[in-house]
């Protein structure tokens, strides 16, 4: 019996997004380590600069770091000056996060330069390719968004 499997449309698709992805991750990650970061650690500076801080559970809902992950470089940026955590105003149960003057000397340092090193890969799109990958990655965070939430 032979059944012949029909790949969906939607496959090359995928695959060249997780590709994008991967490829960023190579070319980003690179940078930041150059700037004597990890690519979480980044990530986490990159997030509290310019705030007065956040709680845990906002910080990682905005960062691309899983929890277990979060915690680790929470300690390691902290215990090096870069951060601190304190109990919420608030809410005795959540803990605050903010940079310190440390952290945000570093935020200074390390953010714009980053940002003009990706703006490098992105100049070879126009506008106009930019404005297309906006709304169709935007269209596909949504329809996956309405998926979960059925």
């Amino acid at each position: 019996m032979n059944t012949e499997f029909h790949k969906p449309a939607y496959l090359a698709t995928l695959r060249e997004l997780v590709r994008c992805g991967q490829a960023f991750e190579r070319f980003s990650g690179a940078h930041v380590r150059k700037l004597g970061l990890t690519p979480a650690q980044f990530d986490v500076v990159a997030t509290l600069g310019n705030t007065h801080g956040m709680s845990c559970k906002d910080l990682g809902d905005k960062t691309l770091i899983t929890k277990g992950t979060l915690t680790g470089v929470l300690d390691r940026l902290e215990a090096n000056g870069t951060l601190k955590r304190r109990a919420d105003k608030l809410d005795a149960r959540r803990v605050h996060v903010a940079l310190t003057a440390k952290g945000s000397a570093l935020f200074d340092r390390v953010f714009p330069t980053h940002i003009a090193y990706c703006e490098t890969a992105f100049n070879r799109l126009s506008a106009a390719e930019l404005k297309r990958l906006h709304d169709g990655l935007h269209s596909l965070r949504t329809a996956f968004e309405g998926e979960l939430a059925a």
